[in-house]
């Protein structure tokens, strides 16, 4: 679905990215984990062509991401950001259908695909007609998931989506999107630096420190085989005896 080439990034004097190379394969959940200016977030930018690599190359099911091709692509790419990143003078509604409009969707699919959506989110339908202040921080990610979702797109981006909610909150909605995931079978693609949600989400995790990738596996493999003694001390420093029990109930 997508493939990362020696991708460097810098700003100003910092480097962002060193030369990474990866792979995302379709139809599964990728987890990008690391501290604070990893270089987690610069990816998802690079995917979604908000930003340009300084040398190397990003391609989206064979196309490279270009100045040229990166508003057709984006049609094919949902993407939700922390807190939602809602218009706050639009209502739920109005967020959700906005490139449905703007590409003169039809009343009826634009309605059909948005009881599709309630649905499938929980979301109370009543609910749509209230502003994002009026809602709840949960509500406001479902109506951003929901507005990521409209166009149907192949892949799903997901910066730290559930960083801003209270543990209870985030917890029900982390079972909610997981059955999401599992029903639309989509390509995701969600970035976190909490080790717990990477490994209830992430098919693949991929640990990133200082702009590289140090490890790429599943859960068991960062714990079991580390690639080297930083990959414990992140995963020791967030674990918890409900973290560990979470994971093996799931």
């Amino acid at each position: 679905m997508i493939e990362i080439h020696s991708v460097s990034k810098t700003y100003g004097r910092t480097a962002a990215l060193h030369s990474i190379n990866l792979t995302i394969p379709a139809g599964q959940t990728t987890a990008f984990i690391g501290q604070s200016g990893s270089g987690k977030s610069t990816i998802l930018r690079l995917i979604i062509g908000l930003i340009q690599a300084d040398s190397g190359a990003v391609f989206f099911k064979g196309t490279k991401v270009t100045p040229e091709t990166v508003i057709s692509l984006r049609r094919k790419m949902g993407y939700v950001i922390q807190e939602g990143g809602l218009f706050p003078h639009l209502t739920a509604h109005e967020n959700i259908v906005l490139m449905a409009r703007y590409l003169c969707w039809s009343d009826e699919q634009i309605n059909g695909r948005l009881n599709e959506l309630t649905r499938l989110t929980h979301f109370p339908y009543e609910g749509l007609e209230r502003f994002p202040v009026q809602l709840s921080g949960g509500q406001q990610q479902r109506v951003s998931l929901m507005r990521a979702l409209m166009l149907d797109p192949d892949v799903l981006l997901l910066d730290e989506p559930l960083g801003a909610l209270d543990p209870m909150i985030r917890a029900d909605l982390q079972e909610d999107l997981k059955m999401i995931f599992q029903a639309l079978g989509k390509t995701v693609v969600l970035v976190t630096h909490d080790i717990a949600e990477a490994g209830f989400f992430g098919d693949t995790i991929t640990l990133l420190r200082d702009g590289r990738v140090l490890q790429k596996g599943t859960l068991e493999d960062l714990i079991q085989s580390p690639a080297d003694a930083f990959v414990t001390s992140f995963i020791n420093a967030q674990r918890s005896p409900l973290d560990v029990k979470r994971k093996d109930s799931s």
